[in-house]
């Protein structure tokens, strides 16, 4: 999946390395966000704007995968896993959950997550999770595509 985007300043995952990460989640990214990552990592999507219940939301930025973290402390706070590890709790409704099953993949302007919802099913929708309403083991979300390519065939300019 291409998208219009601005420079790209993170290295580009491996598959060895997104590999690492799903099992460290315990999900399966669908093979579109697989493609999308390893050619987009971290990105700004210059087609940011998606419409969703009468409102639009502007992505910021899509989260990345590092191999290294401590060697980039700036761009490490968009890493996944760590936007995880300060938020974890507020993004799933199981607290006995091994794994994840919502994987934020893009900040909103407004500080809310784009993610991957493995809630239902193996093939995640897309959700956004507002971040004012999540509480710990409560996590507020919307779903706004069935799948991936969906979601990624609504962003415009």
């Amino acid at each position: 999946m291409r998208l219009d985007v601005n420079t790209i300043v993170f290295p580009l995952p491996t598959d060895e390395l997104l590999n690492v990460v799903e099992r460290s989640l315990r999900v399966s990214f669908p093979k579109t966000y697989r493609f999308f990552i390893k050619e987009n990592n971290g990105v700004v999507p210059v087609t940011n704007v998606f419409s969703f219940n009468h409102h639009e939301y502007i992505i910021e930025k899509f989260l990345c995968i590092l191999n290294d973290i401590e060697s980039d402390p700036i761009n490490g706070w968009y890493d996944i896993e760590v936007i995880i590890t300060q938020i974890g709790d507020r993004l799933t409704d199981n607290e006995d959950l091994v794994g994840m099953n919502v994987v934020p993949i893009a900040a909103l302007f407004s500080g809310d997550l784009i993610c991957l919802d493995f809630r239902e099913t193996e093939e995640p929708t897309i959700v956004i999770w507002f971040h004012e309403e999540s509480e710990e083991f409560s996590p507020m979300t919307q779903k706004v595509a069935s799948n991936i390519s969906e979601f990624f065939e609504t962003l415009k300019e």
